[in-house]
């Protein structure tokens, strides 16, 4: 069984004693588990101010450790690592492998999608895969579920904002990490303003256009499906009807 071409990712291979060690110290979630055979987790980067700097899946394929990323924050992403590595006994290389995903039955050697069961499985292998015919997006929206370099901002975005906890993106419980400070306050010490929402929308309005709620500035509009969309709101200003350019906006209960 095949599965779809996943466009645009990069598979980065790790080796090394230190590799679960070295990535606990700077990821979002907990990894040490995947020691224990194969097992994907859905983590982020993060900067030390808590803003985002890159997500991706760490992969246990039970020969190896791999990093899935978006293929255009593949080579900032190894010189961060780079960076942080020190004297740690890690070596990463960018591999020729390709990224599958599909829906129903997975083959052998897939993953499941650790986002949401929605998001069906992964299969890291030599083949392509073939083109794409599912609807991710539609079952993004359906599930307010973020995708790289779109609801998803380097320098930017904030993961709990995005909905990383629901998603299985941050472990609260796994101690240190680059920007896990900012990241706990935000959890343990204030209740979030904004956030990703999902809406109904009525008109035409690009992906990036500012929202905006009795003249005000109240989000931005970003991957939309039918008469919904995924957006990033201020919950303050997006209790009536908004705007997106000429589209009317509302909150999708």
């Amino acid at each position: 069984m095949q599965g779809e071409a996943a466009a645009d990712r990069t598979v980065i291979g790790l080796a090394g004693a230190d590799v679960l060690h070295f990535l606990h110290g700077l990821v979002s979630n907990e990894v040490r588990p995947l020691a224990k055979g194969p097992g994907i987790v859905w983590a982020a980067l993060l900067t030390p101010q808590g803003k985002y700097l890159a997500d991706f899946f760490v992969v246990n394929t039970g020969a190896r450790y791999l990093i899935d990323v978006k293929s255009d924050l593949a080579p900032g992403l190894l010189k961060r690592l780079t960076l942080y590595r020190l004297r740690a006994d890690v070596a990463m290389e960018v591999l020729p492998l390709h990224v599958q995903r599909g829906l129903g039955e997975a083959p052998d050697g897939a993953l499941a999608d650790p986002r949401h069961p929605a998001l069906g499985w992964r299969l890291y292998s030599p083949e392509p895969g073939s083109a794409p015919a599912i609807d991710w997006d539609a079952i993004r929206v359906e599930h307010l579920i973020p995708e790289t370099g779109v609801e998803l901002v380097p320098d930017d975005s904030y993961i709990l904002e995005a909905g990383f906890e629901r998603l299985h993106g941050v472990d609260f419980r796994k101690g240190c990490y680059v920007g896990q400070e900012v990241t706990a306050r935000m959890k343990h010490k204030t209740e979030l303003r904004k956030g990703l929402a999902r809406v109904r929308i009525e008109g035409e309005a690009a992906p990036g256009t500012p929202i905006t709620a009795d003249g005000k500035e109240a989000g931005t509009l970003f991957t939309r499906s039918g008469d919904r969309a995924l957006a990033h709101l201020r919950f303050d200003r997006a209790e009536g009807p908004m705007q997106a350019g000429s589209a009317r906006v509302w909150l999708d209960a």
